[in-house]
């Protein structure tokens, strides 16, 4: 189990007890100057406050001092996935249908490794794109990183839901 693997389940059962989901960890840097990011959002998926992220912040240090998996010094980094959020799980996909995402992946697909355009779901383990007109399969397990695109529809939609 790499160090990744670990401190998600040392951190999962406490964001879970406190309303919360993980949308990824993110663990990086040299020997003396590392950044452990936990990217978190409200399992209702409301909006995050600083509040939140200062308090899971609080309550995941703790947690991550007690168990002490990462013998050297870290910044801890509590974050909510923002707007142009990344795509980390495959009902991420199926969530955020209809809205503009850019894939890249492992190995080219069709001869490309990146792609843009609507989502369109999810088909077993295959995310569906709109790219260039046409539906594209990806097979989730050679995503390498994927996001959702900020576009103006993306800022209104939210913009509308705030008021």
């Amino acid at each position: 189990m790499d160090i990744v693997q670990k401190i998600t389940k040392i951190v999962e059962p406490t964001l879970t007890d406190r309303g919360f989901e993980l949308v990824r960890v993110l663990f990086q840097g040299a020997d003396t100057n590392n950044t452990l990011q936990i990217m978190v959002e409200r399992a209702d998926h409301t909006d995050m406050k600083a509040d939140d992220c200062e308090s899971l912040s609080r309550a995941l240090s703790a947690v991550l001092d007690v168990e002490d998996v990462i013998q050297s010094r870290y910044v801890l980094e509590v974050t909510s996935p923002g707007i142009d959020r990344p795509l980390v799980k495959l009902a991420d996909y199926e969530r955020f249908v209809g809205r503009e995402a850019k894939i890249e992946t492992m190995v080219p697909v069709d001869g490309r490794k990146r792609f843009k355009g609507k989502l369109l779901g999810v088909d077993g383990n295959n995310v569906q794109i709109d790219f260039e007109g046409q539906k594209q399969n990806i097979d989730f397990s050679i995503i390498s990183k994927a996001k959702l695109v900020l576009t103006d529809e993306l800022v209104a939609q939210l913009l509308k839901g705030k008021k």
